[in-house]
């Protein structure tokens, strides 16, 4: 039986071993989703495709590095996987769990011929074809719209590159060197956590890594099981609509029942609307990656993501509803339901664990594609991002304001100056969105960010949920402000929309993208006073809102708070 200290070792060289795959992969990619963004995770399972440690990056990837290790294991067998090998997937249905822009790629390490573990990176790629330039759209109405499909497919047998599975990625993609230098450098990130793993198979030998491995999941269970035990019991209930409109799709119900016990958490979505034929439809593999996220917030969120953590998480998605759709619903826009999915849950524990939870935050990606033919170079060019926004207040702190949303986790947006100089716009506002939720504490700000086309040509792809229902105020709070996309012509006039597919711009038109504000938690009238006048010195608010929203009174010329005139108003 191992020490205590030669376990920690071990197990801490294998986090490390995925946290260098993680900035391996950012180094060397060409990408700006992926080395700015930071659009990807990467992490290391054992033989039987368990999590044993994942490095940070998207949160929503969570459930992507087991499911995509897993589904290599169900096609080929362990007994057909050979040292060498390596495999590509970006299946929703059969592991990979997101969308076709998603690609996993799957490494088994082995020491002396004996499987010991798969090195896991999945990360978006900037365009792997289909109808849209940028792959992923929000009008498609199957998955075969959306780009190329990879069914788990052998890229390296025995060590041998497969030319023909390169050259189909290459011809279906509009950006072919930029697609596959993410596969190279994808390819080079998992050989360096490969080799930093044989390692330690080499110095402690296969038995005590794989002891170390099998304590790590243990430790998570345990962790897990001594959390679940401190939370309350019961069956908790929440609703919601998705509501981004796609296709002309009218607001979809979002239903979940919560059940804690002490040795398991339950999330039951029965009552949810079905999947639809819009891309706002997520496999099941997205819904237990979205179930993880949640689960691991409202848990433990400072434990180490493995499968021995999760293991007390059960999901039940009704087949054929929103949560579990099968092909041919496209799945593009699978970000939105997915977070969603954290929020309603998220509502339905508030009250149980008002210590706990924030009120609703800004919810969308508002995933964004930018592109078009660059007059210069006369090649196509592809801007991807996220937006940030604004977070729900919590029962002792203001909302975060301009963060990326729950599932993207560790990700950013493209700052100013690589917008600028890598693709034809420019960036003409950069600035707090100052709509939030009053509360005794505020929801956090969203952003206003906008761009204008300085090429002849370009088109929008985007989608926003939370347009018509904001998210949601707690406690007294008052609900936050709505996520919205505006397009302004050049030539005059300008419109407002949730959604936006492939639409044609031109030079000089503007794109503005506003983010919500986060939900306010407790009565605005409990806010103090000094607060409510900082808010308004950081041009958060007007005198006018101070007065409206909280019953403050400001002396704008003597900058301070009229005390006497502050106090009859709260007590009116």
């Amino acid at each position: 039986m191992l020490d205590p200290f030669t376990r920690e070792n071990i197990a801490q060289g294998l986090l490390a071993a995925a946290d260098e795959m993680f900035y391996t992969w950012g180094r060397t990619s060409q990408s700006t989703i992926i080395y700015e963004v930071l659009d990807y995770a990467c992490g290391l399972t054992d033989a039987e495709g368990n999590l044993i440690g994942q490095a940070n990056g998207a949160t929503m990837f969570l459930g992507a590095i087991t499911f995509s290790a897993k589904a290599a294991l169900r096609k080929f067998g362990k007994e057909n996987i050979k040292p060498g090998d390596m495999f590509l997937t970006n299946d929703p249905f059969t592991g990979s769990g997101t969308h076709l822009c998603d690609v996993a790629a799957v490494l088994p390490i082995f020491h002396e011929n004996e499987l010991v573990a798969f090195a896991v990176n999945k990360g978006h790629w900037n365009e792997i074809g289909g109808k849209n330039l940028g792959s992923w759209s929000t009008d498609a109405t199957e998955i075969f719209q959306e780009g190329l499909q990879l069914p788990d497919v052998r890229i390296y047998d025995c060590g041998v590159f497969n030319e023909s599975v390169r050259d189909i990625i290459a011809a279906n993609s509009r950006t072919p060197e930029m697609t596959l230098g993410d596969l190279y450098a994808q390819t080079a990130a998992l050989r360096i956590a490969e080799s930093r793993v044989i390692e330690l198979l080499g110095k402690y030998g296969r038995d005590q890594v794989v002891e170390s491995i099998e304590h790590i999941l243990e430790s998570g269970r345990k962790l897990a099981l001594i959390e679940l035990s401190r939370m309350p019991k019961g069956e908790f209930f929440a609703e919601d609509v998705l509501d981004t409109n796609a296709n002309g799709v009218a607001d979809i119900p979002i239903k979940v029942k919560v059940t804690i016990t002490d040795d398991s958490m339950e999330f039951d979505f029965t009552g949810t609307g079905d999947a639809v034929f819009a891309p706002i439809n997520c496999s099941i593999y997205g819904t237990y990656s979205g179930a993880r996220i949640i689960y691991h917030a409202l848990v433990s969120p400072h434990t180490p993501a493995n499968d021995g953590f999760y293991s007390p998480l059960k999901v039940i998605a009704p087949e054929g509803c929103l949560f579990n759709a099968s092909s041919p619903y496209p799945v593009s826009c699978d970000w939105e339901p997915i977070q969603i999915l954290t929020d309603v849950v998220k509502k339905a524990l508030a009250s149980a664990m008002p210590d706990r939870v924030p009120a609703g935050h800004f919810l969308s990606i508002i995933g964004t594609i930018i592109g078009g033919i660059d007059d210069k170079s006369k090649n196509p060019f592809v801007l991807v991002e996220p937006q940030a926004g604004g977070w729900g207040a919590g029962h002792n702190k203001d909302g975060e304001r301009g963060l990326v949303a729950i599932c993207d986790g560790e990700t950013f947006i493209i700052p100013v100056e690589v917008c600028e100089y890598r693709y034809p716009v420019r960036v003409e506002q950069f600035a707090f969105n100052p709509k939030v939720g009053a509360g005794e504490h505020i929801g956090g700000h969203g952003l206003i960010r906008d761009y204008r086309i300085l090429n002849s040509n370009a088109a929008l792809t985007t989608m926003a949920s939370r347009h018509k229902h904001p998210p949601w105020g707690f406690a007294g709070g008052h609900d936050g402000s709505i996520n919205d996309v505006q397009v302004h012509r050049s030539a005059g006039g300008y419109e407002s929309r949730a959604t936006w597919s492939n639409e044609p711009l031109a030079g000089g038109d503007l794109v503005r993208f506003i983010s919500g504000g986060g939900g306010g938690y407790g009565n605005p009238h409990n806010r103090p006073a000094d607060k409510v006048l900082d808010d308004w010195k950081n041009q958060y608010i007007t005198a006018t809102e101070a007065l409206e929203y909280f019953g403050v009174v400001i002396d704008e010329v003597a900058q301070t708070v009229d005390e006497v005139q502050t106090k009859l108003k709260r007590q009116i």
